[in-house]
Formats: C-alpha cells, sequence, structure tokens
C-alpha cells in the first residue's frame, strides 16, 4: 500500500474531502494527516508522496520536506524550488519566456537584522533611492508588493512618488517590488495541477470571490491563459499552483503565479470549483504514488533553466 501524507494548517474543508477522495478511490493508494515530532539526518520517510500546505509558514516542515525529496519522497511542490522563488524572479522569468507581464522593479530593503550598520555593511547600495526614475520605468499609479508574499497582503496601490515612497517606508524588514498598474478589463485565476491540467477561473478582485462562468473567456483567449500558465507552472516545477492573469485589450498579463499552496476552501472556490480541484489532486497524488517522478533530477538548476 502507498501512503500519500498531508501537510496543513488552519484549513477546514479541502484536506479531509481530499483525503476520502483518495482513500475512496482503493487504488492501492491511502492517504491521511503527516505526523511529525523531530527528524533525524537520513531518516527514512513514511510516505511516497507529501502534499504541502503549509511548509512556508513553518519552518520545521520545509526542513522536513527537503530530506523527504533526499529520501526519495514525491513532494507537491518541491521545497528547493519554492524556497529559491520570488515575484521578481517570477517577472524575469516571464520576460525569458516571452509572456506578457507588468514592468517590474526590486527595490532595497528599508530595513534590516539587527548587525547590519547601514553606513558600513550596504556600500554596494546607491543612496539615494531614486524614486522618480522608477516611476517614470512603472508608471504611476503602480503596485508596491511584498516579493514573497501572498494571499494580497502587504499590496498597495501608489498613485504617486510621495504615496509610493510613504508605503515603502512602512515595509520594514520585507523586499518590496514596485509594479506597474494594469488596468484589466477581465481577471482570471487558473488552477493549474500536475503542470498539465489548467482550470480558468473568473475572479471578482472587488469582492475577492470566484465567479463561475464558463463563457467568460472567449475560446481563443481561453487557449492561451491555458497556454500561458503551463508554460509558467512547467518551467517552475510546480504541480499546484494558481496563476492569475490581468486581460487588458485582448492581451492576459501574468500579475501572481507564486501560489504553491493555493486557496483551496470551499467558500472560496464555489462547490464548483471545489470539486474539480478534488478529483484532480486525487488523480494527481495517486498517480505519483504508483508512478514517482525522481524529483532530485530536477533539482540541477542549469537542467531546469
Amino acid at each position: 500500500m502507498k501512503r500519500v501524507g498531508v501537510i496543513v494548517g488552519r484549513e477546514w474543508s479541502f484536506p479531509p474531502r481530499f483525503i476520502d477522495e483518495v482513500n475512496g478511490r482503493n487504488a492501492g493508494v491511502v492517504a491521511e494527516f503527516a505526523k511529525l515530532g523531530g527528524t533525524r539526518m537520513d531518516e527514512p520517510v513514511p510516505y511516497n508522496v507529501l502534499v504541502d500546505r503549509i511548509s512556508h509558514e513553518v519552518p520545521y516542515y520545509r526542513s522536513y520536506l527537503k530530506h523527504a525529496v533526499l529520501e526519495g519522497v514525491t513532494v507537491i511542490n518541491n521545497p528547493f524550488m519554492w524556497t529559491a522563488d520570488d515575484k521578481f524572479f517570477g517577472a524575469s522569468l516571464c520576460a525569458k519566456l516571452g509572456l506578457a507581464h507588468p514592468k517590474t522593479m526590486a527595490l532595497p530593503n528599508k530595513d534590516y537584522v539587527p548587525g547590519i550598520v547601514k553606513t558600513e555593511s550596504l556600500r554596494n547600495l546607491e543612496y539615494p533611492i531614486n524614486w522618480q526614475g522608477i516611476a517614470d520605468y512603472v508608471g504611476l499609479p503602480c503596485i508596491l508588493k511584498d516579493a514573497h508574499g501572498g494571499g494580497w497582503r502587504g499590496v498597495y496601490v501608489c498613485h504617486s512618488v510621495e504615496e509610493l515612497i510613504r508605503y515603502y517606508d512602512s515595509s520594514g524588514l520585507l523586499t518590496m517590488i514596485a509594479q506597474e498598474f494594469i488596468q484589466w478589463d477581465q481577471y482570471v485565476r487558473c488552477m493549474c495541477l500536475g503542470r498539465n491540467l489548467v482550470l480558468p477561473m473568473p475572479y471578482d478582485t472587488n469582492n475577492r470571490r470566484y465567479v463561475p462562468d464558463q463563457n467568460y473567456l472567449s475560446p481563443a483567449l481561453r487557449n492561451r491563459v491555458i497556454d500561458d500558465s503551463l508554460k509558467l507552472v512547467d518551467a517552475l516545477g510546480y504541480d499546484m499552483n494558481t496563476v492569475e492573469w490581468a486581460i487588458k485589450d485582448g492581451v492576459p498579463y501574468a500579475i501572481d503565479f507564486m501560489n504553491p499552496a493555493p486557496d483551496m476552501d470551499v467558500n472560496s472556490l464555489t462547490p464548483e470549483y471545489f470539486e474539480w480541484v478534488v478529483k484532480h489532486m486525487a488523480d494527481l497524488v495517486i498517480d505519483q504514488a504508483l508512478n514517482p517522478r525522481p524529483q532530485l533530477a530536477e533539482l540541477k538548476w542549469g537542467k531546469l533553466f
């Protein structure tokens, strides 16, 4: 019997429904909540697949999952790539892939950990920051957000240079990016599973809710966001992700695609999208348990890129 372990936080609807779905298939694969209590180096891992929903907020889990990959376990998502990823890297990746993306700049931190003496430790940084140059590049209004953030936290719309500086001054230890604001006509969040399945979901950004509508996109535009989403998750190596597209004048701009633990709550997704996610996540982990894909081979960065 193959075993799937699920590592979760506070979410309540997806994990038990997913576990029941896997176990109800009678496919020779059993799913359960993983239990961890300290890990010895070189310790065998009792799972064939681990589904990671929370290690970005629990550092011990991330260390355990890296260890699991070395032990031959398939981890969804690959913890090494997840650790290395950030939104500015994603912007540069889009440029290399030929995908539409808002103009983006990475900014020096506002504050630093104790021990950094700004007059001595930051000799490589130009000072003062050329705020007008940043505004000229990304345009106004622009978006200021955490390069490692998610869930719409710490995202600001800045209408002037003064507003950009004010929000930046409150960013503390975060590494921020300034990004061109796309005044979209349509907005879609795509659930991407297994690097081969994409579900475009119309998203109401004002009310933070999905709107099930199979006819929201034209067939050609739907095919483009699916194809472009597949290019991104294939390059990133994510088997579970959401890719957000702001569509302006018929062009989909990749807005956010660093979501390796995407929201899968039934109240967020709506029952229709929720059932699709449960079914296809079960398909994914059962296939990975029975037909493992060596993740160690993906850890060679040169080969990845």
